[in-house]
């Protein structure tokens, strides 16, 4: 198994980095800025290899750059999206596995937050890179998707192992189920993390990751079916792009 550390960035990001302990090798899943990551790399003698980034929004790259300067990692990024990502030293596309040291990434195109954004799934290690698509309580704000596009992400996400960890790009839990509250107001294990992740943020400690059976059990972006919600909102449509639309919506104006 790999060691993932949280490394807390801006005002609420998160960059990941996937120690592989089998060859050493250290790879970072974006880089909202350098400071920290290079303090983290430098405090623990680090180098670093890799740095896989999710989608090309500043507050997801601004980093690279000084990074690449400094360590010499590879840069992975879409190959859909090149014309607006830092360069790169290998692009990758769905259905073609990424390999790096002994770790494998399977890449799914996870449009909706923005078109050509990407997750990375280390399935052997159970875990979900998933930037601002899936997120934890909530998923990203369609700045260029549609709610097709999203909610095409959103059920090819859901059919991924329930024990896999979601390591979303932003700490967006309290105020993602806050409006969860509202639009699922009896769902009783909403409730009850709501007073675990409180408490977790009481204490400075991160709410991610979470399970994607924890998502799929409170999340309302993955709930769009469901009878209680449907009942509370006022949802008659069939059309499922349509519900996810609605409570989308809701979000936004929360």
């Amino acid at each position: 198994m790999s060691l993932i550390e949280i490394i807390p960035c801006l005002s609420d990001n998160y960059a990941y980095i996937i120690k592989d302990d089998k060859t050493n090798k250290n790879i970072l899943i974006d880089a909202p800025e350098h400071a920290p990551i290079e303090r983290y790399l430098d405090e623990n003698a680090l180098t670093l290899d890799a740095i896989l980034i999710t989608h090309h929004h500043n507050d997801h790259t601004d980093g690279v750059n000084y990074l690449r300067h400094k360590y010499s990692p590879m840069v992975v990024g879409a190959k859909r999206d090149k014309h607006r990502l830092p360069s790169l030293d290998i692009e990758v596309e769905e259905g073609k596995a990424l390999r790096i040291g002994s770790k494998t990434f399977e890449i799914y195109d996870v449009d909706g937050h923005t078109v050509g954004h990407i997750a990375y799934a280390l399935l052997e290690d159970k875990a979900l890179f998933s930037g601002d698509s899936l997120m934890v309580m909530g998923c990203g704000r369609l700045f260029e998707g549609t709610p097709e596009d999203m909610s095409k992400t959103m059920k090819k996400l859901k059919q991924l192992p329930k024990d896999i960890m979601i390591y979303s790009g932003h700490e967006y839990t309290k105020s993602n189920i806050e409006f969860a509250l509202t639009v699922d107001p009896q769902n009783e294990k909403l409730k009850a993390r709501n007073v675990k992740a409180l408490d977790s943020l009481s204490r400075g400690i991160p709410t991610i990751p979470s399970t994607l059976g924890e998502e799929l059990e409170t999340n309302p972006f993955l709930r769009e079916n469901e009878p209680s919600i449907l009942e509370n909102l006022n949802i008659t449509t069939p059309d499922p792009v349509s519900r996810f639309a609605k409570i989308r919506t809701l979000k936004d104006n929360f």
